[in-house]
Parts: C-alpha cells; structure tokens; sequence
C-alpha cells in the first residue's frame, strides 16, 4: 500500500535566453569534496495540476561558468516579452524523481505581432506535420527511445549514485553533483553549473528541540525547518488531520483554540499547511507525528520537514539568491509565526492517551478518544537554527537543431534528509540514463531534436524546492508580467497526457489511468502555481496512500525493494520511458500540444457558480451588495476567453508548418495561457502562489466563492469592499489572459 511520487517537470521559459545554438561562456563550479555528506533527494518536476473535472467550489545579471571556465555576464540574445516559461512535473510510484521538463519559448522580435494562435485538435496528434525541421517519425524515435533503456543497468548506476548522507549544501551533495556533471561531459554535453547562497534552518548542532508534558520530557531528534522559535505553554488539543475542516469541527464543539498546542496526524495535506491552518486559529505550536493507521514505520522513527507556505529561499522571495547582501532585510509570507516541531509515534501516544476533554469525533476514528482539556499542559521549545548554505545546481545540454534557443528542461531533485533512496537516489539515476540515452540518439542513430534539451540536478529540494526555485527565479524575474496509473496536471497538458499514456500501453498493461489533484506539498506545485508553467504529476500507486519512508531515515535500497516487490530497477525503466515521451515529444513536434479549450471549460464552471451564488446573496441579505453589482464583467471575461479559443482552433487548422516564425508566435501565445493566469495585482512576497484558477490566496476564484459563503452566513471575517475588489481583479486578470491568447485584441472587436 506504498507509493511514491517521481516528479518530472517540464519548463518552458523566457526570460534569459542562456542559448544561442549553444550556451555562451558558463562557468563551471567544481564540486570536488567526498562523498561525505547529507542527504540527497531526486526530483521530477512536472509541477502542479487541478482536475479536469471541476466539482464542488469548482472550484543575473548573475555571473555563470563555462566549460571552458572563463566567465562572463550572461547577455540576453533578442530576449522580447514573448518569452515565456513551460514545466511538467511527474510522480512515479514509490519514488520521487524530479525530472524537470522546460520550454523555452523564446520570440524574435521582427515576428507580425498580430497572428493568431491556436490549440492542437487532440484527435489529429499522430498526423500533425513537424515543419521544416530535421524529422524523424514520431514512431522511430519512441522506439530508437525504448532500446536505449534496460531494468538491467538501473542497477549499477542505483549503485554509483547512492549515498547515505548528502543534505542539501553538504560534501554529500557536492560530491553527488560533481558525479553527475562528470556524466553530462562523457556524454559530450555542455555543462555549467550555478550556485546559490540560500537561508534554511536546521536543529541546533549543541542544543535540542523538546516537549515537556505530565513532567515527562521528550527530545524528538526529527525536526521541521523554519519554524519559528521559542519556548511556549499551552493546553494540548487533538486536531486530526489539522485541515481547516478538522478545526471547524472543533470550534462547532465550542473548543477554544487560542493559544492552545495542537496535535496532529501526518499525511493529507503538506506540514506547512498544517501550521498556517493552526496560526488562523492562534494556536500557539503544533507538534505533528505519524500515525499507525498511515504510517507503518515503528514508534521511535523521526521526520524531517519543512514548514514554509511557499517555495525556495523564503528570505529572498520573488528574486535568486545570488547574494543576500545585495537586498533589504525580507522574508516570505509563508513563514509560520508558531512553533513547529514532529515528534514519534511513541511520543504521541504517551500524550493522547492521557487527554480528557471532549470526545474525538466518530468520523475521525481516533484509537484514543479523548481531545484535550485545558489541564492538559504542555511546554513546546524549538531552538532551530537559521544558517546559510551554498548549492549548486548542476546543468548539461544537447542542442537543438533548429530552434536552439528554445529547450526543453529535464531535472532531478539530488538532496534528501537521510539515505533517501526513493527519494533521490532513483531520481538522479532516471536523470542521468535519460541523458545518455537521448545522447546516444543524438549522435549515433540521427535524431535532430528541433529545440535543446536541457538535464538539471538540483539542490536543497527538502527545504521547499529552493534549488529549482531559485533557478526559476533567475530566468522569471525578468520576464513579462489496486494498481493504478495517475496523472494530475495542468489542463493544457491533459490532451498530452492521454497521447503518452495511450503510447505506453505496451508498459503500463493492467494499470487504470486516471487524473488527479497536485497538492500544495508536491515539489513541481510552485512552477505551476507561482510560475505560471503547464505542469504535469504521474505516479504509479496501489492505493491512495502516500510512500510511508519520505522524509525518515529508513528511505533505504532495502525499504524500496521489499515495498516494490523487487520491482525497483522495472519500474526506473518505465518512469525513464514515460518521462523521456514527453520531454522527446516536447522537442520533436513543430507546435506544443496544448488545449486551452480545457480552461475555457473551467472558467465557465467556476463564473456560473459564482454567479448563483452572488444572486443567492442578494436575495437573503441584500443590504450587502449594491444593486448595481453585476456579475456581467466576469461572464464577458469568460466569453471572450470562450472566442479567443475559437479563433485560436480556426487559426492552427489553417498554419503553414512549414512557417517556422509564425509557428514560434503560435507556441509563445499557447505558453503565456498559463502565465497570464497569474493575477498581476498580487505580489509574489505576500501571496507567492499567484495562480487565479490553482494557486492560493484571495486572489483566486474559489477565494471569491469561499468570501460570497462567508457574507452570506455572515461571518465576522467577511468584507464586502475586499470582495469588490477580488472581484474586479480576477475579472480583468481572465479578461487580461483572453486579450493575449486571442493576439490581435481589435479582432475581439467590442465583445470584450
């Protein structure tokens, strides 16, 4: 009943444009030490996703090295605002693999500003033509692809990449960077590497973090970075899951919160969401620890963690850590403002079972019934430590053959806590396979991938994906405005997705597919959310249950073997196979397949909802919205959205493949949908995931839903000039999306 999650993401980006044919001088960081070290962890990106189906609320210039190793100061070669940034991120069964799959879509700027795009006709994607690029059929490549890989080798290269310490920033993780950019030369890649100076916390190398409670003191050696500090006192209350559903049951029971130490199973939702829900509350700490009905790992085993509402250097929001002392004094706004700290199995149970206090809920299935009372004391002290770390992430190249300076980015998590074996050990070996394999291609069996594939291993995932953050950070910054095959992603990729899955049949016999949620917790969640880059996740699970040894010590070779049945090095090839489809299809075709019809879908779900919903208010307390307030706006935001996909079908049915500038004009437009769903009114500081349909915050649509339910059960929080004015901003954010897709706005004529 394990599962793991490989992460493969796909980004297409814009704003540095590193290639011209090749990329320019890169300065190469050597990554020398020993093996020695922490953790490492692999991951493959294909950031976040939202159900097809909508129910219920519907709802540097930085000095980088060369090869060569003369540096120099990046130059950005014809960079124009059409550039735009692209990512998939996939989970496979009991491992996290980080593959990071970008895009580049990179503008010329004599392009006709005016052309139209359009989406891919998902029952045409076998037929559509590849231009006037270097072709090879689509057939031979995925077959020149599948002969590349065997279970066999997994093994070996499992064997060189494994490591029982290599945390992020470590020797360990060094030495495991210095290993794979040895690999990317073999194969004849260009490499560079870039390093970044990032803040994370950890314990305190001569103190401890501990509990006290019943006189009894408990020093739990797992720990969650940046949590805050300090010592606090309060009574223990019991809150499951810690969802915001578990605490509106217990204020139902008239249970005040305040100040109070919450309690609360792993699993569900991410540690940091389990904090921010527990600060609404004005808990003063939570304590989080595994339990027996979800996690079989004995009662003495400790978890890591961390617990930022966001993602990357949370001291450098919004911008790379190239140099704090370049920038203000800053911090996220995901930061919790409470303690947090994990603690045993056997630590917990030594707390609930001597609760009083209310009965648990029947519906929460507690083996302990008792929630807490305000007898029950207990002292939190968190003493982490905020440190600085230097990490490297490591890059190498293969160069496309016509629009170079376009890529394809496929990347791996390399940190990990402990051994992490599934973790990253895995991941960077699917990484690494998949570069020589599509090297091999390259130069020995004639496939000329018309955009570069770019392989990434990053660094200091643990901590919140900062590695890959920091790098899309960079790049961002400058830029516009029973067992079953699962895949959650974004709705522009889901067309996609089903041409791979049907493709790998042959792999994948016996599995159900089925798309999914990407939660907040996913490493490839930012690049979708705070990004704006279409996202994919993949896993292969027997049940719903999540890879029980992520984030312990016992994330070993030998716990994957016996979870997977031996399967370990079958089920690397398949990820591998699956994994190197998409990125391959992503720079064998003239025109990304992306259907941005599925948003259109989406939008109108979500608006007519709204829309009930605002009548429904006005007709019980119509003291609270003027008269005037029309939902209008927002439906003829959504009907030109609706248009601007019906002029982008008409437009693609008519191209000329063989038009290769009007064909980048056609992806560039296709990549900003994405982008253009960020809410440009919101800052990255203070609400990072900006997304309007899958981020978090205000912003949102199913933050304006959420706010017409609380005015109309009058909820103390509700504000009706807040609500105006979310209201006003997602409308012109739809509206501002539409403008783009359609391209020459003036066809929309007076319909906006």
């Amino acid at each position: 009943k394990e599962q793991s999650k490989c992460k493969i993401s796909s980004i297409i980006e814009s704003s540095l444009c590193p290639f011209n044919g090749e990329p320019h001088s890169y300065t190469r960081f050597s990554l020398t030490q020993n093996m020695e070290g922490d953790n490492s962890q692999v991951e493959m990106k294909l950031s976040s996703d939202m159900d097809e189906e909508v129910g219920g609320n519907g709802m540097e210039e930085h000095l980088i090295h060369s090869s060569n190793g003369k540096p120099y100061v990046a130059q950005r070669f014809g960079c124009t605002p059409k550039n735009l940034c692209f990512m998939a991120a996939a989970t496979l069964f009991i491992f996290t693999i980080g593959c990071l799959i970008g895009y580049l879509a990179h503008s010329k700027r004599d392009l006709a500003p005016g052309s139209s795009v359009s989406m891919l006709p998902s029952e045409e994607t076998d037929t559509i033509k590849t231009g006037a690029a270097p072709h090879m059929d689509w057939d031979d490549v995925i077959k020149l692809l599948a002969k590349k890989f065997s279970a066999t080798k997994f093994e070996s290269v499992f064997s060189e990449f494994a490591s029982n310490s290599h945390r992020a920033g470590s020797p360990g993780d060094e030495a495991l960077g210095n290993k794979v950019l040895k690999k990317f030369e073999e194969y004849d890649m260009n490499t560079w590497t870039e390093e970044y100076f990032v803040k994370v916390q950890d314990p305190p190398a001569s103190g401890y973090n501990r509990f006290i409670f019943n006189g009894t003191e408990g020093y739990p050696n797992g720990f969650l970075s940046y949590s805050a500090t300090g010592r606090v006192t309060g009574a223990v209350v019991f809150a499951y899951y810690g969802q915001e559903n578990d605490f509106t049951l217990l204020r139902g029971k008239n249970i005040n919160l305040s100040g109070r130490v919450v309690l609360v199973r792993a699993g569900k939702i991410s540690f940091a969401e389990k904090v921010a829900n527990a600060a609404k509350m004005n808990a003063s700490a939570v304590l989080i620890y595994p339990d027996p009905t979800d996690y079989s790992i004995g009662d003495n085993t400790p978890l890591f963690g961390h617990v930022h509402l966001g993602s990357g250097d949370p001291y450098t929001p919004g911008f790379p850590s190239f140099n704090h002392t370049q920038f203000p004094p800053v911090q996220s706004s995901g930061l919790p403002t409470i303690l947090a700290q994990t603690i045993t199995t056997g630590m917990a149970n030594s707390i609930l079972r001597k609760l009083g206090g209310q009965s648990a809920p029947r519906e929460w299935k507690s083996y302990y019934n008792n929630l807490g009372n305000e007898k029950d004391v207990i002292t939190v002290e968190v003493n982490n430590v905020l440190t600085e770390k230097r990490i490297n992430n490591v890059f190498g190249v293969i160069k496309g053959f016509v629009d170079a300076d376009q890529y394809v980015v496929i990347g791996a998590q390399r940190d990990a806590w402990g051994p992490g074996f599934a973790t990253s050990t895995v991941g960077t070996s699917v990484l690494v396979e998949l570069a020589r394999s599509i090297s091999d291609m390259v130069k020995n069996d004639g496939f000329k991938p018309r955009r570069s594939i770019v392989f990434a291993s990053w660094s200091a995932g643990e901590y919140g994906s900062v590695g890959a953050t920091e790098w899309m950070e960079v790049r961002i910054s400058s830029s516009p405005g029973d067992n079953r095959f699962k895949v959650a992603a974004s709705p522009l990729l889901h067309s996609l997705i089903e041409t791979n899955v049907h493709c790998l049949l042959f792999f994948l016999m016996c599995l159900f597919s089925r798309l999914e949620p990407l939660k907040l917790d996913n490493a490839a969640y930012p690049f979708l959310a705070f990004s704006g880059i279409p996202s994919i996740s993949f896993r292969f699970a027997p049940s719903n249950a999540d890879y029980q040894y992520s984030g312990t010590l016992l994330d070993t070779r030998e716990t994957l073997k016996r979870v997977t049945g031996q399967q370990i090095p079958q089920l690397a090839e398949t990820a591998a196979k699956f994994a190197g489809h998409i990125a391959l299809r992503l720079v064998h075709d003239h025109l990304l397949r992306m259907d941005v019809t599925k948003y259109d879908k989406i939008i109108r779900t979500q608006v007519a909802q709204i829309n009930g919903k605002v009548k429904n208010v006005k007709r019980l307390r119509p003291e609270l919205l003027p008269k005037a307030l029309t939902v209008q706006w927002l439906i003829s935001a959504s009907g030109s959205y609706s248009r601007a996909c019906r002029t982008l079908q008409t437009d693609i049915q008519n191209i000329d493949y063989d038009d290769i500038a009007m064909c980048r004009l056609i992806n560039d437009r296709i990549m900003m949908v994405e982008r253009n769903f960020l809410s440009p009114y919101v800052s990255p500081k203070d609400s990072p995931f900006r997304h309007i349909l899958l981020g978090s915050g205000p912003h949102t649509l199913t933050a304006l839903f959420n706010h017409l339910e609380a005015l109309r059960t009058n909820n103390p929080e509700a504000d009706v000039d807040l609500f105006r004015n979310q209201f006003a901003l997602v409308t012109w954010t739809i509206q501002g999306c539409a403008n783009s897709l359609a391209g020459d706005i003036w066809s929309l004529d007076n319909e906006i």
